[in-house]
């Protein structure tokens, strides 16, 4: 068992104006950076040259040969195999938008799935010039001075009192329907644009569920709310099963992972949205949640009315797959209409941090033991202080069937079981019975006491997954070995 305790580039895009017919067979190829997306080149056709040695793992890129308009062009290009990474010219098509951009392993990138995009390009080889690729765009307005330009410096953007990753899990069900789905998007897309993101606030993705789990999008793919807005609006309804269970599960693992943008230090919320009720059991995507830190918000739409509360699982699904059961992760609207009227309490919730409990996942997933001294050289007065001092550690905890979990043992040549992990589940009772602990009197035997704790407290909740800790409080000497006892409890861990 472990003795220690755990702790609890943005890259600016210009816009390119091309000078004359885009593409015309006369004009030079112009020199775009690693990052400028399809988007920001306004014209059907053109030449543009693509500088080398950009970071491949960098590269944001949605699709294979028909690309999402907000990917690198550069990147698109090394995927497809017109240039290499050293760089060179590209011919750009600017295309219309589509569905279903896949995702393949090519060249080093891997591209990423975008369910749906409103504008499309695809990439050739372009002719050769002689213009070299300095990674900078260049204006054509005026002929170039020789002059290296200045970089500009990043622009910190977003709610910096806000800083939250954050995945809403849309309802894409056929229990939903296709108009109140896209209520719910106009709903989310409020919040979003609330909530202020940016690169110094809080980011966002989405992931809609339905018979089967699908991320639209992740947290590094957008740091505006324009874009995000954007990328709400083109999220196409799925149908299906509202499978929510398995969609938080795969939210947990999957989503916010270091690749997908989290960011480290950020509270992990996922904010997932039912209508009516979920068609699969929540309660253990839930836990699977809090044990990956992330803070589980439920914004329930419509309950079920009297005739239909058969065919719910488990009526009480909320209270069970929230972070915490204390009211603030849950959110109950009536119904899809007029919804303005919550938006702005449910971004408070999701910027208030010190509320986020499940980000601190060493108050969740313990067990603690204390082992008090309660010998003669202690004295009752100093043996109230150290109840106190006990009380104290164990109210910082999340206390419950699913979270931390404490016991207590009293010692002096004997021990005595205050009570097990298992007696008590929530808070309150845990501080009660600890404020009631007789004081026995005896002698000082912390040896024995430990390996009397090791057998029979920690070892009556082997198969637990949360992490155990002893916490011994005494006075001073004790009158056996400690050294063996305390060397054994750890490689018992």
């Amino acid at each position: 068992m472990s003795a220690a305790w755990i702790p609890a580039l943005s890259l600016g895009v210009c816009l390119l104006l091309l000078p004359g017919p885009a593409g015309s067979e006369g004009a030079a190829p112009i020199a775009i950076t690693c990052f400028t997306r399809g988007l920001d080149i306004r014209k059907e056709k053109a030449d543009v040259l693509c500088p080398g040695g950009c970071p491949l793992d960098e590269f944001s890129v949605y699709g294979n040969i028909v690309y999402a308009s907000v990917s690198s062009i550069c990147g698109a290009a090394v995927h497809r195999g017109v240039i290499s990474n050293s760089g060179g010219p590209v011919r750009v098509y600017s295309l219309p938008g589509r569905e279903n951009y896949s995702s393949v392993d090519a060249n080093g990138i891997q591209s990423q799935m975008l369910s749906r995009w409103s504008a499309s390009f695809t990439v050739t080889k372009g002719k050769s010039s002689t213009q070299e690729a300095t990674g900078q765009a260049v204006s054509t307005a005026n002929p170039p001075t020789g002059k290296r330009l200045k970089k500009t410096p990043e622009k910190k953007t977003g709610n910096k009192d806000c800083k939250a990753d954050i995945a809403f899990l849309i309802d894409g069900s056929f229990n939903i329907g296709q108009r109140r789905f896209n209520l719910q998007k106009n709903f989310v897309g409020k919040v979003a644009l609330m909530l202020g993101i940016g690169t110094e606030g809080p980011h966002v993705g989405l992931v809609q569920a339905s018979e089967h789990p699908k991320i639209e999008f992740y947290l590094k793919n957008f740091t505006s709310a324009k874009d995000v807005l954007f990328a709400i609006k083109e999220v196409g309804f799925r149908g299906g099963n509202s499978n929510t269970g398995k969609a938080l599960k795969h939210t947990a693992q999957k989503f916010f992972t270091v690749d997908a943008g989290v960011r480290k230090g950020i509270p992990k919320v996922v904010v997932v949205f039912i209508d009516g009720w979920p068609s699969d059991d929540i309660e253990e995507a839930g836990i699977v949640a809090r044990e990956f830190g992330v803070n589980v918000f439920i914004v329930s739409v419509a309950k079920p009315i009297p005739e239909e509360l058969g065919m719910v699982q488990d009526v009480t699904f909320v209270d069970k797959a929230v972070c915490r059961n204390n009211g603030f992760f849950s959110y109950h609207m009536p119904n899809w209409f007029g919804t303005t009227k919550y938006v702005k309490p449910l971004v408070q919730k999701l910027c208030t941090h010190e509320q986020m409990m499940c980000s601190k996942t060493c108050y969740n997933s313990v067990n603690i033991a204390f082992l008090i001294d309660g010998s003669s050289s202690v004295g009752d007065s100093n043996f109230r202080l150290m109840l106190e001092f006990v009380s104290n550690i164990a109210k910082t905890f999340e206390i419950s069937d699913i979270g931390a979990k404490i016991a207590a043992v009293q010692f002096t040549y004997d021990q005595r079981t205050e009570f097990s992990f298992t007696d008590y589940s929530t808070k309150e009772d845990v501080l009660a019975v600890i404020r009631n602990i007789r004081y026995m009197s005896g002698g000082t035997a912390t040896g024995d006491a430990i390996s009397f704790t090791v057998r029979n407290v920690f070892g009556l909740i082997r198969e637990s997954p949360n992490k155990n800790f002893l916490v011994i409080v005494t006075d001073g000497q004790s009158y056996d070995d400690v050294q063996g006892p305390a060397a054994a409890a750890h490689d018992a861990a």
